[in-house]
């Protein structure tokens, strides 16, 4: 059993997940963060399936990219409870987990990184990194990408859809994306890859503002 969040941007969610089936997914919206209502909401999950905190096998959060502090609250909160209860974490990717929605062999996934970029990534099938995560502009990452046999993925692709190819495939993912993390990270502990808390890390591709601010004075 697994308990994945994903807080890294004001619409998040969290899950209960069993094996590859989807106990329970709520979608959050909070555009002042989720420090304050995290704990309530888990608590309140589990408490609907009667389930305690020291009964989830495995704990698992987006580890980005997005919000810095989104991330971190997500992150944050799995490492502790985990800590609490001896167990085990799975980190996963954002653009990883919008591969999980994809159809096609190989799957382009992309958020916007605001500033005029885009965070993306290609995943095959197996959901295994093909092209790695980068932070550009939106044409120069599209002139990166195989020239056919893929799909986009996205919450939401409407400004960039004049500017691709129309024959090339669009998936539009959910907001919602705690389950699909649940369900990596049940592949992720099944193959003994889930981690010691101490050792999972936010996954932000591009540094923060106030470290851009810095490295430019």
């Amino acid at each position: 059993m697994i308990l994945s969040v994903d807080t890294t941007s004001e619409f998040g969610s969290i899950a209960l997940t069993e094996g590859d089936q989807t106990v329970e997914e709520i979608p959050l919206h909070s555009p002042d963060g989720f420090g304050h209502i995290l704990f309530q909401r888990i608590e309140q999950l589990l408490a609907r399936h009667n389930i305690k905190v020291d009964q989830i096998d495995c704990f698992a959060a987006a580890s980005g990219p997005g919000s810095f502090t989104g991330v971190r609250v997500g992150l944050t909160a799995v490492k502790g409870l985990a800590e609490a209860t001896g167990k085990r974490v799975v980190a996963v990717s954002n653009l990883r987990a919008l591969a999980y929605f994809g159809t096609a062999p190989l799957r382009a996934t992309v958020l916007d990184a605001r500033r005029g970029e885009v965070y993306g990534a290609v995943y095959n099938d197996q959901l295994e990194i093909v092209a790695p995560e980068v932070v550009m502009k939106f044409p120069a990452w599209l002139a990166t990408l195989p020239k056919n046999g893929f799909e986009f993925l996205a919450v939401d692709f409407s400004p960039f859809r004049a500017s691709v190819d129309p024959n090339i495939p669009v998936i539009t993912a959910p907001r919602a994306l705690a389950t699909a993390i649940g369900h990596i990270a049940f592949t992720e502990y099944r193959h003994g890859r889930a981690s010691d808390p101490v050792g999972i890390d936010a996954n932000y591709v591009r540094r923060s503002d106030a470290e851009l601010f810095w490295t430019e004075r």
